[in-house]
């Protein structure tokens, strides 16, 4: 499955700056490490939610978040990220940047 990650009008990719953003490198590993098993196809602990949002959780820390879209068979879009405490409005943010990716008509 290919993994790819969305960026906005302005080139900014939401998921790579909270990723980046991590202060904990080993987080930043754990998640990294989760990725790549989904894109060899074993998504694991992933919930839909809503509006073609997707759930990747990760067992560490204050309960790491990746959220995510499926596009097809192939692509996995990246939305953003976020732990436990951030999580509904992380959700929305999601949402929104999904809504602006198919605006746009991403492929």
């Amino acid at each position: 499955m290919k993994l790819k990650i969305y960026t906005d009008t302005q080139g900014n990719a939401p998921f790579e700056d909270w990723l980046h953003g991590l202060k904990d490198i080993q987080a930043r590993a754990k998640i990294r490490a989760r990725l790549a098993r989904v894109e060899a196809g074993n998504r694991g602990d992933c919930k839909a939610l809503r509006a073609g949002v997707q759930e990747l959780k990760l067992d560490y820390g204050p309960g790491y978040r990746v959220y995510l879209s499926r596009q097809g068979d192939e692509i996995v879009l990246l939305l953003c990220g976020s732990d436990k405490s951030d999580q509904d409005r992380a959700i929305k943010r999601a949402i929104e940047y999904l809504d602006d990716w198919k605006k746009r008509g991403k492929p």
